[in-house]
């Protein structure tokens, strides 16, 4: 068989190790779930060594479990890193799911559960790779699968410095990114960086009844919604001092169907791809407040609240978020007492074209050629590894397609393109070893 075929008879055995990983419940935010996220991980470490990958379970510098694993190509052939992570999402509402978001379901043409695209779908993809190439595999390969990517890779800085010799690679393939739809392949040359700050206010000893004190005394919850409002102008343009824009961003997917309610507007000014990329925006994540089913008539003492920012490719996120936390802390309604945290922060990603391998590759598999798009969404793996290895190469292709709801309920994987994305990312490969 030529690679196009042997890849697609991989392709249902790669899918039955997906469904078995998407089981797992590796939910790296939630501390109950820790076990599971080390159990997800000795998993996926054991599909690799079963591929003849030497794999093993890393967790340098406190880091969540994370597989780390090498595979000799032939002498002279470029280094490449695959990436992918295994920790997922929490679920949400459950009764939003059409099906156990740990059962994996296929439907319509899709596979259903928490992690089938973000991103364990992106080792079943590598497995693919590695069953259709056998002992001919034309790259030496590190595979590098995070176990924290969720909750903005903490811990990946020591894994690198305990490890960058390791790591050191000619080119980096990251799976984790979306295409425009889901037969349309995509390079994605622009990604945000975030960071995330909570904030509490303090303003009373205790709750007091709403009646006796309401419009004298402050209640912490009302003033720290006041405070937040400050951000944002009537459109939802952020109006924070120090915020900086990219002059020219990349295309972004524009896919808003279904999404608006009736008679909502979108939020900001520009066009798509300014606003989703090349633009800073501001998500209050979390509110910590009381339940309406459970509210009593009082006011608040304490209230608090996480704030999740996101930054164009250029921009110092650390610099984005200390000038968010200095507008905050010179609009404190009423004198109330204040206190800040700062979270972990990661600057973005910028690529200046396509690579033609990937071009060509991507044209075969799928009949068209990749478009190239910015996405609004942050990947701190990819900063971090450009960073340490200027010299190597950063593909960020993908999985994903509009329809996935990645972080959302019902997240899924189309099967016709994950056999697609397989075929594509094995002619990428063949494609490396030949332009060496």
């Amino acid at each position: 068989m030529n690679l196009v075929d042997t890849v697609m008879a991989e392709v249902p055995r790669a899918l039955e190790d997906l469904e078995r990983l998407v089981a797992i419940p590796s939910v790296s935010s939630l501390p109950e779930h820790a076990d599971d996220v080390q159990r997800s991980a000795e998993a996926v470490r054991d599909l690799y060594r079963a591929e003849g990958v030497d794999a093993r379970v890393v967790t340098t510098g406190g880091a969540m479990p994370a597989v780390l694993g090498h595979r000799a190509g032939p002498a002279g052939a470029p280094t490449v890193l695959l990436y992918a992570h295994h920790d997922v999402q929490p679920t949400g509402d459950l009764a939003a799911w059409s099906s156990d978001p740990f059962v994996p379901t296929r439907r319509d043409g899709r596979l259903l559960g928490r992690g089938t695209s973000d991103d364990k779908g992106a080792i079943a993809l590598h497995l693919a790779l590695l069953r259709a190439f056998g002992d001919d595999l034309p790259v030496s390969l590190v595979v590098l699968v995070e176990g924290e990517e969720e909750i903005g890779s903490p811990g990946f800085a020591a894994l690198l410095e305990g490890h960058r010799d390791e790591l050191r690679c000619d080119v980096v393939v990251v799976p984790d990114a979306v295409n425009p739809d889901r037969l349309t392949p995509s390079a994605t040359t622009g990604l945000r960086g975030n960071a995330d700050l909570v904030i509490e206010l303090a303003t009373l000893t205790r709750p007091v009844h709403s009646g006796l004190y309401g419009g004298v005394l402050p209640c912490a919850l009302t003033s720290l919604v006041q405070l937040i409002g400050t951000l944002w102008d009537e459109t939802g343009e952020l109006v924070v001092d120090g915020l900086g824009r990219l002059a020219d961003p990349p295309e972004a997917l524009v896919e808003l169907d279904g999404l608006l309610l009736a008679g909502v507007r979108e939020a900001g000014d520009g066009s798509f791809g300014e606003r989703l990329v090349g633009a800073p925006s501001l998500t209050v994540l979390a509110l910590d407040a009381v339940p309406v089913a459970a509210a009593s008539n009082v006011l608040h003492p304490r209230a608090r609240a996480k704030l999740g920012l996101r930054v164009p490719p250029g921009e110092d996120a650390g610099a984005a978020l200390a000038a968010v936390e200095a507008h905050l802390l010179a609009r404190v309604p009423h004198g109330a007492q204040v206190s800040t945290v700062r979270g972990r922060d990661g600057s973005g990603f910028l690529s200046p074209s396509v690579p033609d391998v990937w071009s060509a590759a991507a044209e075969q598999a799928y009949g068209r050629p990749p478009v190239a798009v910015g996405v609004g969404g942050s990947i701190p793996f990819v900063t971090a590894l450009a960073e340490a290895f200027p010299e190597a190469e950063v593909l960020i292709t993908a999985l994903q397609d509009p329809g996935s709801n990645a972080h959302s309920f019902d997240e899924s994987l189309d099967l016709e393109g994950f056999g697609k994305a397989c075929v594509a990312h094995a002619l990428l490969l063949r494609g490396l070893a030949e332009r060496r």
